[in-house]
């Protein structure tokens, strides 16, 4: 049986409109990261930049829709896919304790700092609170980009920035799961526990289990007469686990980092993984990266008291981060402690994600809103830079991967 002329007709209209938005997301991205390289800055900044010019705020030349989020939510499931594949399980349980402290103060003092900022500006009980659980957040998928690119994922700080950002998403989680159950007023908390209970056995199961499992399997992933093995194997592991991590309650995101540290050893031989992942992640990342731009309006700013408000709310946002992670990695070097916590400072797609569960519930106002979806943005373009800035300065790796430098009054150690 034909289609009628018309439908096919929209459909094909529908799918080129589609299709030039990604064209012209990529192009920009592209474009935009090549000038902020040639500047000597982050590639991640010029990216997400084009996604605010390209947006509703500036040309209008694509807005965000359900589909570009998807690509978007790809995208970031791939990078932290790749991430993972450059993370060793045993390289993150030695910072374990390290890191568990600095998710813990990193969620910590943003919730109470957001909770009094949102109540000084006459905002509810219930608007607290989901201010408070936007600022908890962290984007680990932006610092995860920033050092990749610089190579310094096998650093002693960066795989703290990575176990402490899967603590912070169960721990929001929480929160947010709190807030939310305040805002319809009930909470089940044994509906709470057991979630909470699942997100932290998930994790712990891959991330001890997996790796053992697959290094088991390596040999005969390897004799598989399909063409690239490793490389499928590993494409079905990482959404198999993004999947199964949205129902245990915990983001897609984490589900594809514990899938590539499952595989971090069992590819160590390379199988051509890294490189087809490399390939894939350089295609589907800057849609993620350009999302995030297009979601900030500019023209809710118009109001003086909420352009304040949005100031406000970064920079408490800034400053918590990086003072609560930074005091979690305390006995390490002062620069050390910094580096820690300028990568837990971006909220990027996190933050925005709260904020707009909170306005669906219409819990919040638009100028609340606006805040924090300016902060969300605004915090993930100012981290790369500090990123860059803490870890480029000279420095001799240790052998544990720690960062000394004997002479450097920077390097001073502390506790």
């Amino acid at each position: 049986m034909e289609l009628p002329m018309p439908v096919i007709f929209a459909a094909n209209v529908e799918h080129s409109s589609i299709l030039l938005a990604l064209f012209v997301m990529l192009a920009a991205a592209k474009i935009m990261a090549e000038i902020f390289e040639r500047l000597n800055q982050p590639a991640v900044v010029g990216e997400i930049l084009a996604g605010v010019i390209i947006g509703p705020s500036i040309l209008g030349w694509v807005s965000p829709n359900e589909l570009i989020s998807i690509v978007a939510e790809i995208g970031v499931i791939f990078l932290l896919f790749m991430v993972g594949l450059e993370t060793k399980p045993q390289s993150v349980y030695r910072v374990g304790k390290k890191a568990m402290l600095v998710g813990t103060l990193g969620v910590v003092l943003p919730f109470v700092a957001g909770y009094f900022i949102a109540l000084a500006w006459d905002g509810s009980f219930i608007e607290a609170m989901f201010i408070g659980a936007a600022m908890v957040a962290t984007s680990v998928g932006i610092t995860a980009r920033v050092l990749g690119s610089m190579g310094l994922l096998n650093k002693q700080t960066a795989r703290i920035i990575l176990g402490a950002a899967v603590i912070d998403d169960i721990l929001g989680l929480i929160i947010l799961s709190v807030v939310s159950a305040l805002s319809s007023g009930t909470v089940n908390y044994l509906e709470l526990g057991k979630t909470a209970g699942l997100a932290v056995m998930f994790v712990v199961l891959v991330a001890t289990v997996g790796s053992r499992v697959m290094n088991r399997l390596a040999p005969r992933v390897k004799n598989l007469r399909v063409s690239k093995p490793f490389f499928n194997i590993g494409l079905v592991l990482c959404l198999g686990l993004s999947v199964a991590s949205i129902y245990v309650g915990v983001a897609a995101i984490i589900g594809a980092f514990l899938a590539g540290m499952a595989l971090a050893e069992a590819t160590e031989e390379n199988y051509g993984m890294h490189k087809l992942t490399s390939g894939v992640t350089e295609f589907l990342v800057p849609f993620f990266l350009v999302n995030i731009g297009m979601q900030l309006n500019l023209a809710v700013f118009k109001d003086w008291s909420v352009v304040l408000l949005a100031v406000v709310i970064t920079v408490a946002a800034v400053v918590t981060k990086f003072v609560g992670c930074g005091l979690g990695a305390w006995g390490m070097t002062r620069r050390q402690m910094a580096q820690v916590g300028v990568g837990m400072v971006p909220r990027g797609e996190v933050g925005i994600v709260v904020a707009q569960i909170g306005l669906s519930l219409a819990v919040i106002t638009e100028r609340f809103f606006a805040s924090v979806l300016f902060m969300a943005v605004a915090t993930t373009l100012t981290a790369p830079p500090l990123i860059k800035y803490f870890y480029s300065e000279p420095q001799q790796d240790g052998a544990d991967g720690g960062d000394t430098a004997a002479g450097d009054p920077a390097y001073t150690r502390i506790g």
